[in-house]
This record gives structure tokens, C-alpha cells and sequence, in this order.
């Protein structure tokens, strides 16, 4: 049976799956999930992920949902997880400081920003997410002033930060001020089997 993905197409988390399944040359059926009209909320799909968020794999009978455990899943016994204990350890430090420190900072942002009325409860919760989103990037700026990739060679590290970070404008966090990470995202983008979100 042929792999499914729930997804969302303009989620950055469902987009992390699609690009790692496109570079693995994976096949997979992609079933879209309208949660802006409450299909991720509906007992069929609860069924599916009682959290009631995208992206779920479905890998004949076997239900994953959180985007770096599907990475995780998928990226076992390829170049994109190291083997080796310390560099595997590196590869989820990023992917969790991804959904702990970047994440919910910028990705909320642009969620707020693209399907959320201008009004004082918008505005209040961006600029709560600022400071916090600024210092992810910075952090990941740091970084890659030494490094070319997080975790030496591209590896789901790199997809989990890509996701949100290259559209970082669109939540109101334009990367002028952080060229090393527009060069990684250049580096990013270079890579064998890249699809654009």
C-alpha cells in the first residue's frame, strides 16, 4: 500500500515531509486536510490523530503525526540521519530547539499574519512572538557563520529549520540582517530532489 500524507499545503510542517519524501523518492498519496474549515477537528480525522494536527503519515496501517517524528521516521538508515551517536544527537537538539525556539515564534507569526483579522488581538499576540523569533535567528545565524549545514552534512536538521525560516518574511521576519542564513538557505535549495514549498 502506498504511503498517505495529511497535509496542509501552505504548513511548513506538512512541507518538511513532502520535501524529505520527494529527496527520498518516496511515493506517496497526499490527502489535504482544510483545518482553516475544521477538518482536522472532525471525528473522522480525530480517529486518525486525536491531537487533531497535521501532518500524519500513514505508512500502511502505521499512523505517525509531529513532522520531526515523521523526519526521524523516515530518514532512518539514509544520509539524512548520521549514524553516528553524537552528530544523531546534534541532528535532534535542532530539530527540537526547531519546534521549541523557531517554531512557535515564527511559524505562529506567519499563520497570524496570512489567516488572522488585522485586529488589537493580532497585533498583541505578534509582538509577544518578536523578541523570541529574532533570537531563534540569531541563534541559527551563529551557527552557520562556522558551519555550511547544522549537523556537518544536509541532514532533516536542516529541513526542520527550512521549513519556516525561508519564509520567515511572510510572519514579518525578513532575513536581511542574517546573511548567513540567506546562504544557507541558497546551500538548502542546491540539494538533489528540491521541491519549493
Amino acid at each position: 500500500m502506498k504511503m498517505k500524507l495529511y497535509n496542509v499545503a501552505y504548513s511548513g510542517n506538512s512541507y518538511k515531509v513532502r520535501l524529505l519524501l520527494h529527496q527520498l523518492g518516496i511515493p506517496c498519496a497526499i490527502i489535504e486536510v482544510d483545518i482553516l474549515k475544521g477538518e482536522s477537528r472532525t471525528p473522522g480525522f480525530l480517529k486518525i490523530n486525536p491531537n487533531g494536527r497535521t501532518p500524519v503519515l500513514d505508512d500502511d496501517g502505521f499512523v505517525l503525526a509531529e513532522s520531526n517524528a515523521i523526519l526521524a521516521y523516515l530518514a532512518q538508515g539514509t544520509r539524512y540521519l548520521p549514524d553516528d551517536r553524537r552528530r544523531w544527537a546534534l541532528v535532534f537538539q535542532w530539530m527540537f530547539f526547531e519546534q521549541n525556539s523557531h517554531e512557535p515564534f515564527i511559524a505562529a507569526s506567519r499563520f497570524w499574519l496570512m489567516h488572522k483579522p488585522d485586529n488589537p488581538e493580532r497585533a498583541d499576540v505578534l509582538a509577544a512572538k518578536r523578541e523570541s523569533g529574532w533570537a531563534a535567528l540569531q541563534v541559527m545565524e551563529e551557527h552557520l557563520a562556522k558551519n555550511d549545514f547544522f549537523v556537518g552534512g544536509y541532514t532533516i536538521a536542516d529541513i526542520a529549520l527550512f521549513a519556516y525560516t525561508h519564509v520567515a518574511h511572510e510572519g514579518n521576519f525578513p532575513l536581511d540582517d542574517f546573511p548567513k542564513i540567506r546562504a544557507w538557505i541558497e546551500r538548502v535549495k542546491a540539494q538533489p530532489g528540491f521541491i519549493p514549498i
